[in-house]
């Protein structure tokens, strides 16, 4: 039954070998590149001299995004591979979860499988076991390979927390791209046709993925808020990898004046003069700059729960997935 599988399946595990080498071709040379520009520019030990705290000197800041527009100028061009990295689970859930039981039923080779001292239960554990081991591999090497390559751009103001950068580092690939397989295998239990399967596991896997990142990922844990003076020194760190989720400029009575927006007197400005230029914006005596964020030391804590949401509804899928071979003719 393992031999069976293996060469069933060698073909396509082939191609990902294949496409894994051709992802590499691209992320060694680049990503070389992106650590050593960004180690001899002198952005690494400028941004790591902010530390991790909300706040940091203005001063300090405006040093480190001189040196942050550079190296964004040089490597912006690269920002569009996240796109790519993003479809990677997808591509694995459509090439090896959702012919792995439509194609048999769709050409009726199940029917001489099943039959032939091989029940449904066992060729099932053995190939969703076997599928998904070489799942997991896949997504390792990928999520590794790509943590490394990004960590320059994170580090550097994108942060880890941004849209479509949070769902390609980590462990979070790896529960996409198990959803993925267990989602394509359960899509075949249904259409019993390969094509409409994977039709089936791109519409599901695009509307569960939108719907927990638009939704659920910014309430895994309560966020919480800070709070600056429009005169303060200090000004939202770019080192800390805080994920905002809501910013503007409340007055002194806490009332949101103006959203999507921080103010701040230049430190060359005359006080009173900055002030009255304030007080022109609705901006009067005790009004302060607000953000909502959630910090960015909660990176693993939400990656955790969100792999787990994924590894979750993957193991419901296989579960239904094998509840619904029993009805297979």
């Amino acid at each position: 039954m393992i031999w069976l599988t293996w060469k069933q399946h060698r073909k396509q595990a082939l191609f990902a070998v294949i496409g894994l080498a051709a992802l590499a071709a691209l992320m060694v040379p680049t990503g070389l590149r992106m650590h050593e520009v960004f180690d001899d520019s002198g952005l690494a030990s400028c941004l790591a001299k902010l530390g991790t705290d909300p706040l940091a000197a203005n001063t300090a800041v405006d040093r480190c995004n001189a040196l942050s527009t550079q190296f964004q100028n040089q490597f912006k061009s690269l920002s569009f591979v996240g796109i790519l990295f993003v479809i990677l689970p997808l591509l694995v859930g459509l090439f090896f979860g959702a012919p792995l039981i439509s194609r048999e039923v769709e050409h009726s080779t199940h029917r001489f499988v099943w039959t032939q001292g091989v029940g449904r239960l066992r060729w099932a554990l053995v190939k969703f076991g076997l599928v998904g081991a070489v799942t997991v591999l896949l997504a390792v090497v990928y999520a590794l390979g790509v943590s490394w390559w990004y960590a320059p751009m994170a580090a550097n103001g994108n942060g880890r927390f941004g849209y479509i950068w949070f769902d390609v580092q980590g462990i979070a690939p790896i529960g996409y791209t198990l959803f993925a397989v267990a989602l394509g295998i359960f899509a075949g239990t249904v259409s019993r046709r390969v094509l409409p399967a994977m039709a089936g596991t791109l519409a599901g896997f695009a509307v569960v993925r939108i719907a927990v990142e638009t939704l659920a990922r910014d309430h895994y844990l309560s966020a919480k808020t800070l709070t600056y003076g429009l005169a303060s020194t200090q000004g939202p760190n770019p080192a800390s990898g805080d994920w905002v989720l809501g910013q503007g400029l409340r007055d002194a009575a806490g009332k949101l004046v103006k959203a999507n927006a921080q103010v701040g007197c230049p430190p060359t400005s005359d006080a009173g003069s900055c002030m009255k230029e304030m007080a022109k914006q609705g901006l009067g005596p005790g009004s302060y700059n607000w953000q909502l964020y959630q910090p960015g030391d909660r990176f693993w804590a939400f990656q955790g729960i969100e792999t787990g949401i994924f590894l979750a509804l993957a193991a419901l899928l296989l579960f239904l997935a094998v509840r619904r071979m029993r009805h297979v003719a």
